[in-house]
């Protein structure tokens, strides 16, 4: 692919952000340099892309002329775009920001406005995918920010995606994120109450997850999560400690709205047990770990 000679970097090289460089170096893109807070971590995925992991924000700024940021949570976002020692703004005149991370609308108002003042430009690629998406560059990322910007990043974009979507100005793709996964997390506690409360019946799961797949009661993580549920295997694509924190999200919005969202507080709810109970870091659909009798902690 051509990305006209641009350098870029990776800021965040978890399980999304390090399948992506991977992804992007495969692609042939010139990938300068990474930078994660665990520097083990980064300096693991350096040597195997054979590029160098830096010790300083500020230095992957030095290197790239595309910095692509995906990080936890709100706090850490401001954190590297304003930390008093070192933040990625430092030098920035000319960069490119693309921020991947869902987090809450203001915090992108907060960097794009700060990455204008450095004389730089920030956009938003937020993800409605997992992590085998990621590695596979089949994501389906949902923009917003300046048009320009936006169309300027569209060969990196492409690389990382099947699919894409604009929606608007700076803010909007992390609401319209939040409104993706409060309903998928909806619809996966649900998933877990209906088999929770199948098996307790004495009903056949399998049989049960084939009649919903046929009915009203058919939906994408019934797909996705389904068997995981009645196997219990959670192995972790969407952790969730990170469904809690997007269903708080979207139950947020909703607050400043004024709109009543009960079913997303109650899911909110399911999730931020499961981080009380220890069992934050598993999958999304180790919810059901709350719901079938004989299962977490009663």
């Amino acid at each position: 692919m051509s990305t006209n000679g641009k350098r870029v970097a990776v800021v965040g090289v978890g399980r999304m952000g390090g399948n992506m460089a991977r992804r992007l170096a495969e692609k042939g893109v010139s990938l300068t340099a990474i930078y994660d807070v665990r520097r083990e971590a980064a300096e693991e995925l350096a040597s195997e892309l054979k590029c160098e992991a830096v010790e300083k924000l500020a230095a992957i700024t030095a290197s790239a002329d595309f910095i692509l940021t995906v990080v936890s949570d709100d706090a850490a976002m401001r954190s590297i775009y304003s930390g008093a020692e070192d933040n990625l703004l430092m030098g920035a005149s000319g960069r490119t920001f693309i921020n991947f991370a869902t987090v809450s609308p203001q915090v992108h108002l907060e960097v794009e406005a700060a990455a204008a003042k450095a004389g730089a430009a920030a956009i938003e690629a937020c993800m409605a995918s997992s992590i085998t998406q990621a590695r596979a560059g089949t994501l389906y990322l949902i923009l917003a920010g300046e048009e320009a910007v936006v169309e300027r990043a569209e060969p990196l974009l492409e690389a990382l995606s099947i699919a894409r979507r604009y929606v608007g100005a700076t803010g909007c793709a992390a609401q319209v994120k939040a409104l993706v996964n409060m309903v998928m997390n909806i619809n996966t506690a649900g998933l877990a109450e209906g088999l929770g409360l199948g098996d307790a019946l004495g009903l056949d799961l399998t049989m049960l997850r084939e009649i919903f797949a046929q009915t009203g009661a058919n939906s994408r993580v019934l797909e996705t999560d389904g068997a995981d549920m009645q196997n219990r295997e959670h192995e972790c694509y969407f952790s969730a400690a990170h469904a809690a924190k997007d269903s708080g999200i979207a139950v947020a919005l909703a607050k400043g709205a004024g709109v009543r969202v009960p079913v997303a507080e109650t899911t909110l709810a399911q999730y931020q047990r499961m981080i009380a109970e220890g069992l934050g870091e598993l999958d999304k659909s180790g919810v059901a770990e709350l719901t079938f009798k004989g299962r977490g902690k009663g």
